[in-house]
C-alpha cells in the first residue's frame, strides 16, 4: 500500500525583521516542477526591488529537491529554506523567502538562522494536510439495515460523500484504505452478508 504523505492546503505567508533586513516567507502547494518554477516567477515579479529571492521545493515524486541561494553566500540560504521543508516531512511544496537588506550584514550563521526561520514562519502559518491512502466504497440497503449501519460508520471514522433515501438508502462513503477490510468484516457480521460495499475510487485524502 501506497505511504500517506504531509502538504498544505493553500498559499501562506508570515515575515518578521532581522537587524532591519526584511525577510517573508511564502509557501505554496505545487505538483510539478512547472508549478513551482511559476510561483518563483510570481514572486521575483512581485519582490523585483528585494535583495534576494530564495527559493526550495520539495515534490512527492521522492528524487525532485532544489533550491537557490539567489546571490547570497553559497549554503547560506537555499540550503537551510529545503532542510526545514525535509525536516518538516512536507512534499508538494515550494518556499520562497524574500530578504530586502535593511543594510546590516548578518554573517553565514546569522543568514543560516534567518533564512531558516522564514521558512518556518510560512510553514507554521500553513495549513498542513496529512494525506492518506482512502477508498470510496458504494453500498445499497433496506431502510431496517440504516440504524445498524449508521452506528458504526463513526468508529471508521468515515466521510458520507453521498445519500440517496430512495426505494432503499444508498451511501456513499470514504475512509482511509487501511480500513475497509475491518469495515467490511463487520457489516458482514452486522447484516448477515446482505450488504457489499464496493469500491469505486481509491485517492489521496486528508482522513486519518
Amino acid at each position: 500500500m501506497e505511504q500517506g504523505y504531509k502538504t498544505i492546503y493553500e498559499r501562506a505567508e508570515d515575515e518578521f525583521i532581522e537587524r532591519k533586513s526584511r525577510f517573508i516567507g511564502c509557501i505554496q502547494p505545487v505538483t510539478t516542477e512547472e508549478e513551482a518554477l511559476a510561483f518563483i516567477a510570481e514572486k521575483r515579479s512581485q519582490h523585483r526591488d528585494a535583495t534576494h529571492n530564495v527559493f526550495a521545493y520539495v515534490l512527492r515524486d521522492g528524487f525532485t529537491k532544489r533550491c537557490s541561494d539567489d546571490g547570497e553566500p553559497q549554503g547560506t540560504a537555499g540550503v537551510p529554506v529545503l532542510d526545514v521543508l525535509q525536516k518538516e516531512g512536507l512534499v508538494d511544496v515550494c518556499v520562497v523567502v524574500t530578504r530586502y537588506f535593511g543594510g546590516t550584514l548578518l554573517g553565514a550563521g546569522g543568514l543560516v538562522r534567518a533564512y531558516s526561520h522564514g521558512a518556518k514562519l510560512a510553514v507554521d502559518v500553513a495549513r498542513v494536510m496529512h494525506m492518506n491512502p482512502c477508498t470510496i466504497l458504494e453500498m445499497e440497503f433496506d431502510y431496517a439495515l440504516y440504524g445498524k449501519i449508521s452506528y458504526i460508520l463513526p468508529k471508521y471514522n468515515t466521510v458520507t460523500l453521498q445519500s440517496d433515501f430512495g426505494v432503499v438508502v444508498k451511501l456513499k462513503i470514504m475512509m482511509t484504505s487501511d480500513k475497509v477490510e475491518a469495515f467490511r468484516k463487520e457489516l458482514d457480521e452486522l447484516t448477515a452478508a446482505a450488504v457489499f460495499p464496493y469500491v469505486t475510487e481509491e485517492k489521496f485524502a486528508d482522513l486519518e
